[in-house]
């Protein structure tokens, strides 16, 4: 039976489909991983040539997600809060929730891990599209710690090759070895969880 990570924020511009999809990248040398792209924009699915070894999955797949043949699947999710997604947080093993450090994000991640909560899913929040330097990131990851899920140690930094990342075969293949270290890390503490 396949464990399922599913990435998922209220908010827009948090950068869900790029952890997406460069998690699935860093995880498929060990495990067969698919990528399921329940946006309606389809945006992973509609560059899935550029990914030849990684099975990009539309949403059409999603009911019978748990009947899939892989090791760990991991779900991309809309900009919005879906009807859909208490049963996709249900048939998770665990829920991502990527989060820039400002506070509004902060604030719009509260009704993401209501939902979390209420679908009785293991949760923990990543700090994504970190500025350097940033005065504000400890004071958000104050205010993220009294949320009751946890926050990764892990953080991705905001850098021009994971932005890119979707144009240029994944993070791994770019020559920044930062954001290789930060991506491998985050792998490892998702690891850690879904054990």
């Amino acid at each position: 039976m396949a464990k399922i990570i599913t990435i998922a924020h209220q908010k827009g511009g948090v950068g869900k489909s790029t952890l997406a999809l460069n998690l699935a990248l860093c995880f498929q040398d060990q495990l067969s991983v698919p990528l399921v792209d329940t946006d309606l924009q389809g945006s992973l699915y509609h560059i899935r040539a550029d990914f030849p070894d990684l099975a990009v999955i539309g949403i059409d797949k999603l009911s019978d997600m748990g009947q899939l043949a892989y090791d760990l699947i991991i779900v991309d999710t809309p900009p919005y809060l879906s009807h859909k997604l208490p049963e996709l947080f249900a048939q998770s093993d665990f829920i991502l929730v990527p989060t820039k450090a400002g506070f509004f994000d902060v604030m719009a991640i509260r009704s993401t891990i209501a939902l979390i909560n209420e679908a009785g899913s293991k949760a923990g929040i990543v700090l994504n599209m970190v500025k350097p330097r940033s005065g504000i990131t400890q004071e958000v990851a104050e205010l993220l710690q009294m949320l009751e899920a946890p926050l990764f140690n892990s953080r991705i930094h905001d850098r021009v090759s994971i932005a890119r990342s979707s144009m240029t075969s994944g993070i791994l293949k770019s020559g920044d070895a930062k954001a290789k270290a930060e991506f491998m890390a985050l792998a490892e503490e998702l690891v850690d969880q879904i054990a």
